[in-house]
């Protein structure tokens, strides 16, 4: 209630924070803010997506830039996620991205993606229509000649 300014939680439609889970847990905060729409947690501590627990399905934008990330386990409980911004973490494997059927827009920039096959899994994200991944390993492989 002191972060939001309000004393109802439920008028809470967007919140940006700065957390440490590796000393507090979250737990399922998004409980207690259902109509909470954007969450901005850039610059956050964030030992694995699944510390913001289960109760975010309502989120629309999800900001995690320079978070620590090293996978995206547990991002499907964010279900209607139309917007995640994860730029500069250290995510590699993008098979948990395949459950987001919202999914319009995804920043990737500065992450490790060095297997461009990696990419075949946002194929199932059918609304994806902004996708940047700059910075990342696959972006500075030259490619493969066909001729061999």
């Amino acid at each position: 209630k002191i972060l939001a300014g309000v004393d109802d939680l439920k008028q809470v439609k967007a919140l940006e924070m700065r957390v440490d889970t590796r000393e507090i847990s979250l737990g399922n905060f998004g409980v207690h803010l259902p109509n909470l729409r954007e969450l901005k947690l850039n610059n956050s501590l964030l030992a694995s997506v699944r510390d913001l627990g289960t109760s975010l399905s309502h989120l629309h934008v999800l900001w995690m830039a320079r978070c620590g990330l090293s996978d995206l386990d547990g991002i499907s409980s964010c279900s209607s996620l139309k917007e995640l911004y994860i730029a500069y973490n250290n995510i590699s494997d993008l098979s948990q991205l395949t459950w987001l059927d919202h999914l319009e827009v995804l920043d990737l920039e500065g992450n490790n993606i060095e297997d461009i096959n990696q990419l075949q899994f946002l194929r199932l994200c059918g609304k994806l229509s902004h996708l940047t991944v700059e910075g990342n390993l696959i972006c500075l492989k030259p490619a493969a000649d066909s001729a061999e």
